[in-house]
């Protein structure tokens, strides 16, 4: 009796929005260092604040949620606990804030310490005074729209130029989680006063941009935190990665990652917030003054933003941080997507094309291809200088060229 052979194992490659998009985009080589080869960055700062907001904002919002809890919210009854518990959840990844001026934490080994134990002027650090902006001017407005938090969409595609016997799969798998779904009527809203929603900062601003002929259809709106400032329109050097475009494929390719979900509805809008805008740092504000200069940024438009741009323009980083209205924090915070079938199909194309890229490199280096010559080293000085690779990068020539690693 002859006995079949195994089949040969049938595994769809999965690829996220921001863990390899977003990461391959930023620098090939690094992506491949740190992604593919887990080789974590030594000193992951961005990505622990990145983390540190959207696990605040979730444990904000399932407060609200079942103790509907008055806005503002104090920050030390009120927000410093779930910060800490979020920083206790980042502890055990192994994230921790780079700079001790960025966030205090009572998690402290050795250290006995409690709430009652803070001085909100001497502990309340950068990240902190972010948290608290972001739920004080945006929770009230926001919680009362989610339908759903933190909510996982997946789907698949064709493998681009997929060659038998040479591509690893004929298919991709894509994957992404929404920080926020809204369900709500638009035309309708203020009707609806026992969800809050009466003069509701966002929904007014989703109505600015959006015209809808059905009153009342159905419609969701997906929101994404940034722990990030709001980036440039435009960007000068070629090397540098175009945030404003990268951000904006995102959340189109959200949508269409949802729409293939059954329980959606009409997929309106996105919405990305930019929480560092809340509370910018002197590095922001020096980014922001050159950006108005050069004529790179969309917000501030219109006059009543004037006052905010001379305090900007007249400030130097020596001196200490000016006082901008929260009128013009929220209009930097707060961006517009639309949603239509053209951008979408743009967005994933683009999603294809790096797949694209990724998958190439992956197959050369099983192929016996160096790893430095199988994977594009591009990137801005900026990554460049922050990158734990640099050492032996040979895009890095300055820092390479008596130092080579075979």
């Amino acid at each position: 009796m002859k006995l079949p052979s195994r089949s040969k194992s049938y595994m769809i490659p999965e690829y996220s929005l921001t863990g390899d998009l977003l990461s391959y985009i930023t620098c090939g080589l690094q992506y491949r260092y740190q992604n593919k080869g887990a080789l974590p960055p030594s000193k992951p700062v961005q990505r622990w604040f990145g983390e540190f907001i959207h696990g605040v904002m979730e444990e904000s919002y399932n407060e609200w949620k079942y103790n509907k809890k008055d806005f503002p919210w104090d920050w030390k009854e009120d927000i410093r606990p779930i910060e800490d518990l979020i920083d206790l959840r980042l502890q055990v990844r192994g994230l921790y804030p780079h700079d001790e001026e960025l966030f205090f934490s009572i998690n402290q080994p050795g250290k006995d310490l409690t709430i009652d134990d803070l001085n909100e002027h001497d502990h309340k650090k950068l990240a902190s005074a972010r948290a608290e902006e972001a739920i004080n001017i945006w929770g009230k407005d926001l919680f009362p729209l989610i339908k759903e938090s933190e909510h996982l969409i997946k789907g698949v595609r064709p493998m681009p130029n997929y060659e038998k016997n040479i591509s690893r799969s004929n298919y991709y798998g894509i994957n992404g989680v929404v920080d926020v779904l809204t369900s709500t009527k638009i035309n309708s809203i203020n009707e609806q006063s026992n969800l809050y929603n009466f003069n509701n900062k966002i929904v007014n601003f989703i109505k600015k941009h959006l015209v809808r002929e059905n009153d009342n259809e159905d419609y969701e709106v997906i929101i994404d935190y940034k722990g990030m400032k709001r980036p440039p329109v435009k960007v000068l050097n070629p090397l540098s990665e175009d945030k404003w475009e990268n951000h904006k494929q995102q959340i189109l390719t959200y949508s269409w990652l949802r729409a293939k979900q059954e329980d959606a509805a009409n997929i309106s809008a996105g919405i990305i917030l930019y929480l560092n805008e809340l509370v910018p740092s002197k590095e922001d504000l020096a980014l922001i003054k050159e950006e108005i200069r050069n004529n790179l940024t969309d917000i501030p438009e219109g006059i009543e933003f004037d006052d905010d741009v001379q305090l900007i323009e007249e400030w130097e980083e020596d001196e200490k941080a000016p006082t901008l209205s929260e009128e013009f924090k929220m209009a930097r915070s707060i961006r517009y997507i639309d949603i239509n079938e053209k951008e979408c199909e743009k967005a994933l194309k683009k999603f294809d094309s790096v797949v694209e890229d990724i998958e190439n490199s992956l197959v050369n280096e099983m192929k016996g291809c160096r790893i430095q010559d199988a994977w594009k080293a591009e990137a801005d000085e900026r990554t460049c200088l922050a990158c734990d690779f640099k050492t032996f990068c040979k895009n890095n020539s300055d820092i390479t060229k008596d130092f080579k690693i075979p």
